[in-house]
């Protein structure tokens, strides 16, 4: 969930499920259109809104990968991934 702020006199905040964003516009306010047509104006610039939705998304991929392979400040991990063969051994010698 993004953290947003409706427009108004008290801008309180709400959270909203990025997944029911449909469109962001500036119309000069930030008007969110969800999945169900619902239109929902926000204090919250288009690049704030985008960024919070880019930080979940981060977040919930970073979760899902095991820890031993999740991004570091260099840069991606590449690991091997598997077709549901059997590992491949190394000659003996």
């Amino acid at each position: 969930m993004i953290r947003l702020r409706r427009l108004g006199s008290k801008a309180e905040a709400f959270y909203l499920n990025p997944d029911l964003i449909l469109a962001i516009e500036a119309t000069p306010d930030t008007v969110v259109t969800l999945t169900t047509h619902t239109k929902v104006l926000v204090a919250d610039a288009p690049e704030d809104v985008l960024n919070a939705i880019r930080e979940w998304r981060a977040s919930i991929l970073a979760s899902a990968l095991p820890k031993g392979q999740r991004r570091n400040d260099a840069g991606l991990t590449l690991v091997r991934g598997t077709s549901g063969e059997s590992p491949v051994e190394e000659p003996r010698r």
